[in-house]
């Protein structure tokens, strides 16, 4: 048995494995009527093909607290009652084929309104008022209107009452979304947070706001289940590159890493990036693997490692060594649904097939 291959357990949840699907948005989610926010058949099939094909965790994709918070109106949403039974068709699924059901909640803070990637020749795109710490815009988006107190814990509140409804939906692991420039990270950059008042300034200031969510988060999610955070590790700026602009650094999200372990987080899914969009970024294979690594050790905490794992060897290196309890994967499973399996049967490893599928492994 290998590493990659070894289950690994977080509070009452068994993980088969150790290769996971990152959340990957496929703004494909119901747009209009009372379904709005809700996963499509195009998600079920999505993430039908993945499960079958050996992950053990499937993280359903950044799913919006509130309807300002999305990226687009295609966006996955658990901001009212009526979307959770939209989501148990697709959490019963995942469990059916032995994986485990997870969802990652999200507000895109001053990143939202932005549509998505391609064009619906059938519906205009009509932004709305995005929010953020700081009027202070990302690249050429339009000014965000800067959160009063009162609108800042109105959002901490919706993020522990999507929380309440993921548990209702069936999923038995929850991700924060810290990471990529989207409002949690917003708050911990300098580049965005230009706050005077107990949000902005020091450094326990601007980690104030992730804290709390991470609080009133791990109140309402059932104790016996894991909760993760995705963090962004490094800005790519001052501290962690040449890049003389302040920025977000790794000894930030050390500090971080160690007050959402005593706000009650299990995992830190570590990536990097997003709080500008210019920074220089240096891409290689495994590239934000050194980051996990650190966060691991220096904040004693559980992390998984993401960004261009693509081989087998290379993600069984990362566990083995100890330099991240878990991978996530992503593009590699667009790419091939079927990586874990092949992966597996590359270790000499077998997993548990559907019985339909019985003929083809005789």
């Amino acid at each position: 048995m290998t590493s990659l291959f070894t289950p690994l357990t977080l509070r009452d949840v068994r993980f088969a494995h150790r290769a996971w699907m990152s959340p990957m948005m496929q703004f494909s989610a119901v747009v209009d009527g009372p379904e709005a926010g809700t996963p499509t058949d195009w998600h079920l099939s999505h993430f039908g093909a993945r499960v079958i094909g050996g992950i053990a965790l499937a993280m359903v994709e950044a799913t919006a607290v509130d309807p300002v918070g999305r990226s687009s109106v295609y966006d996955l949403g658990l901001w009212n009652d009526a979307q959770v039974p939209g989501f148990q068709r697709l959490t019963r699924f995942i469990s059916d084929q032995g994986a485990v059901p997870g969802i990652q909640i999200v507000h895109a803070g001053r990143k939202g309104s932005t549509g998505r990637p391609w064009p619906d020749p059938t519906r205009p795109f009509e932004p709305w008022t995005t929010v953020g710490p700081s009027p202070v815009p990302f690249g050429r988006h339009p000014v965000p209107h800067e959160l009063n107190h009162a609108e800042i814990e109105r959002i901490i509140s919706a993020f522990a009452a999507a929380a309440r409804r993921a548990a209702a939906a069936g999923f038995r692991v929850l991700e924060i979304h810290g990471a990529h420039g989207y409002l949690i990270h917003q708050f911990l950059s300098p580049q965005s947070n230009m706050r005077t008042d107990e949000y902005g300034g020091s450094l326990d200031n601007r980690m104030r706001f992730a804290l709390a969510v991470a609080t009133a988060v791990r109140r309402a999610w059932p104790d016996h289940l894991p909760l993760f955070c995705r963090v962004s590790a490094t800005d790519w700026l001052a501290g962690d590159t040449d890049d003389p602009r302040p920025g977000w650094t790794v000894d930030d999200t050390i500090a971080l890493a160690a007050g959402l372990k005593k706000s009650g987080v299990d995992l830190i899914d570590v990536s990097t990036g997003g709080a500008v969009p210019d920074a220089k970024i240096p891409v290689f294979p495994g590239y934000q693997v050194p980051f996990a690594k650190r966060v691991r050790a220096e904040a004693d905490i559980p992390a998984a490692a993401v960004g261009l794992i693509t081989e087998a060897g290379q993600a069984e290196a990362i566990v083995s060594g100890g330099d991240a309890d878990a991978v996530f994967l992503a593009r590699a499973l667009l790419r091939n649904p079927n990586w874990v399996r092949e992966a597996a049967r590359e270790s000499g490893v077998t997993l548990p097939f559907p019985p339909q599928y019985t003929r083809a492994f005789i």
